[in-house]
């Protein structure tokens, strides 16, 4: 068993640390229930099902990468809002979010655990990115073809890849952004910095285009699965601190 107060400033003092960073998401501990916590539960995205299951396991603590609170967001608690927060407040649920922070931090965050499933060499960060930096570039020494860094993705996150691009070509510069970083502006970047091999969570329609005139290859590996590493590095940062039963929760998009 754990304080509650003890395990949100463990979190807040890992990952609120930037003053400067500007996200959409209002991170934190966004919904306070008991003061007590024995059990937590981790997963990407905060939905009812999360919380039905939550209900189910007895947790006392969830922690998520995409929140309920964005911006000026829950001005009326009426609708799918009252759907989704009542089954915390009912049972005395809080609930803890980390969206930039946890895609951006040095050891815990997404990119740079996905780095490392690709033992990725000399890691820097590549984008500035709403007051700090995102997204993580490195090397393949021995260089690899993008089907060979899809079939290692595919493998360390269950996922299945789509490539666009040269499948077959040996690359050795590798760009990564998990989840929406591909957009135009994140594959510009990456092609302008001398990647090679662009990896992410999802493009858009719009991107197809540059991906093709920037003549780099992108590998995508859905949103939800690229956002999963840091999730259960911080499960087993909580695991290591305290006294909790601590359990993820798997409710994939497909997307």
């Amino acid at each position: 068993m754990a304080k509650l107060k003890e395990i949100v400033s463990f979190l807040d003092g890992i990952f609120l640390t930037n003053p400067n960073l500007q996200d959409d998401s209002n991170n934190g501990l966004q919904v306070q229930g008991g003061a007590e916590v024995k059990k937590a539960v981790f997963s990407v995205d905060a939905c009812v099902e999360l919380f039905k299951r939550a209900v189910e396991k007895k947790a006392d603590f969830i922690f998520v990468h995409h929140g309920l609170s964005w911006n000026d967001s829950l001005k009326r608690l009426a609708g799918s809002n009252a759907r989704r927060i009542s089954p915390l407040f009912k049972n005395d649920i809080s609930l803890y979010a980390c969206h930039l922070p946890l895609d951006m931090h040095p050891e815990l965050g997404h990119n740079i655990l996905l780095a490392k499933m690709l033992n990725l060499q000399s890691c820097r960060n590549f984008v500035k990115y709403h007051g700090g930096e995102l997204g993580i570039a490195g090397e393949i020494p021995d260089g690899r073809s993008p089907a060979k860094i899809a079939e290692i993705l595919e493998k360390e996150l269950q996922t299945k890849c789509i490539i666009f691009g040269n499948t077959g070509k040996t690359v050795r510069k590798i760009g990564i952004i998990s989840g929406g970083g591909g957009r135009p502006e994140g594959i510009i970047e990456a092609a302008r910095q001398g990647v090679e091999c662009f990896i992410t969570g999802e493009i858009n329609h719009t991107s197809y285009h540059f991906i093709r005139e920037e003549d780099i290859s992108v590998i995508v590996a859905g949103h939800y699965a690229t956002e999963t590493p840091g999730v259960f590095a911080v499960m087993d940062k909580i695991k290591e601190k305290f006294a909790v039963d601590c359990e993820f929760i798997d409710i994939p998009t497909g997307l």
